[in-house]
């Protein structure tokens, strides 16, 4: 058994499928199934149960721990080695959120590879809740997300600070409420959020920290049945029905105000919804034997770029 062995077991262990475990190996499904049944072989157990979906047996399920364990040992291992010989190169995976993504990271990234050319980045971008478990499966090696709890084995430094807004078109909320719309804003900023009742919405994934925050503000305000005309994992998407009138959304300010033009943010009235909505987003890696170096640079550009951007703009 090697090194080799063991990713794909993990891989057709995450996969729960021969067929995709292959694709994903960019090796034949045959080749798969017979590395597997040597590895059974060699340890004298049945690791899976070969149905669909395939199924682990108990002793695949401890293969797949020491499985993890020796890949997270073994990227420790390649990443000190690289500190020591000061070879700074390899593949660094950041996990972050689709829209924080494209606003916040371009000019981090742009300013790190200028100190660190030969690093590769990849960035797998999801929800919070999907980045949380990636990171915790070892699948990305930093995240940067809303982490409302502290993780077992995870290690979370602060970073900058968002705060959700609610963002519908002024043609839109004048036309609801005439000549009672700017009572109605002012009710809302105040924490009447039933204020905004007969408001049709576009909202976040419930996965989502602004879905999150949503639902609880109608909860708050005894919505019932909110006009909910559209949903999507995608703020950018939910930015655009706003801006034609769709209905209101809530979405952290900054990413706002990065991905649309200043006549679209312009066209939209914002609504603060108080320090519940206000909170951190914070870097997140695994407490490992070794934190390679690469993490905290990276960690250390972010900080600074933004802080640098923040002082620009005041």
């Amino acid at each position: 058994m090697n090194f080799s062995s063991l990713l794909y077991f993990e891989t057709l262990a995450h996969e729960r499928s021969f067929t995709r475990a292959a694709q994903k190996l960019h090796i034949t499904q045959q080749s798969l199934s017979s590395n597997i049944a040597k590895m059974e072989q060699e340890l004298g157990c049945q690791l899976v149960v070969r149905h669909v979906p395939l199924e682990l047996t108990y002793a695949g399920e401890v293969l797949l721990r020491y499985a993890a364990t020796f890949r997270e040992e073994y990227t420790a291992m390649q990443q000190e080695f690289c500190d020591i010989s000061q070879n700074q190169s390899g593949i660094l995976r950041i996990g972050v959120t689709y829209t924080r993504g494209r606003t916040v990271l371009p000019d981090i990234i742009q300013r790190f590879q200028q100190d660190f050319p030969a690093i590769r980045i990849t960035l797998v971008e999801d929800t919070n809740d999907v980045l949380r478990r990636k990171l915790v499966e070892g699948e990305v090696d930093l995240a940067i997300a809303n982490f409302s709890d502290s993780i077992p084995g995870i290690t979370l430094r602060d970073f900058y600070r968002e705060e959700v807004v609610m963002l519908v078109s002024r043609e839109l909320f004048a036309s609801l409420y005439g000549d009672d719309a700017d009572a109605r804003a002012r009710r809302f900023e105040s924490g009447d959020y039933s204020a905004i009742e007969g408001c049709p919405l576009v909202l976040n994934s419930i996965d989502d920290i602004g879905g999150h925050i949503e639902r609880n503000l109608f909860k708050i305000a005894g919505l019932v049945r909110p006009r909910i005309m559209a949903t999507s994992n995608n703020v950018e998407t939910l930015l655009a029905l706003s801006v034609r009138g769709v209905g209101a959304c809530f979405c952290p300010e900054n990413l706002a105000r990065a991905a649309l033009s200043p006549e679209q943010f312009a066209s939209l009235l914002l609504l603060r919804l108080g320090e519940t909505a206000r909170y951190r987003i914070c870097f997140g890696y695994q407490a490992q034997s070794y934190q390679w170096s690469i993490v905290e640079a990276f960690m250390n550009v972010a900080v600074d770029t933004v802080e640098e951007k923040l002082r620009e703009s005041r």
